[in-house]
């Protein structure tokens, strides 16, 4: 008789529906909220779950929040209570923080957050 077992790391996405000001780059966005944990298997069939830690990702610039264990633990039994900033601590900041800048056309008033050297519109050189 032989056994198939093992350890491993998971990521489960939670249903969360609000929607937001990104307090990173003030776009409009919505929290995107998953659970990560480690699980021992046993023929391919999660036994025991552990080490879980809950995870915000705002839609809008990708940022990334370390969300309070109990408001996760209570998103991942069902209930959909508030989640406030107290309740989430930076992780890593999204795409439109790191240097990304709004860039203007002086020819035609185009804005851009793309790292464009010349307008797509008009063609004059940003």
């Amino acid at each position: 008789m032989f056994f198939v077992f093992g350890i491993s790391q998971g990521k489960k996405a939670l249903e969360y529906a609000k929607t937001v000001i990104c307090a990173q780059c003030g776009g409009y966005g919505r929290y995107q909220v998953f659970m990560t944990y480690s699980y021992f298997s046993l023929f391919f069939i999660p036994i025991i779950k552990w080490n879980r830690h809950y995870y915000v990702q705002m839609s809008c610039c990708s940022t990334v929040y370390e969300l309070d264990q109990e408001v996760g633990r209570r998103l991942a039994h069902g209930e959909q209570p508030d989640i406030t900033e107290k309740d989430l601590t930076l992780v890593q900041t999204g795409r439109r923080v790191s240097g990304w800048k709004r860039k203007r056309c002086e020819n035609c008033g185009y804005e851009t957050e793309e790292d464009f050297e010349y307008c797509p519109k008009c063609g004059t050189k940003l």
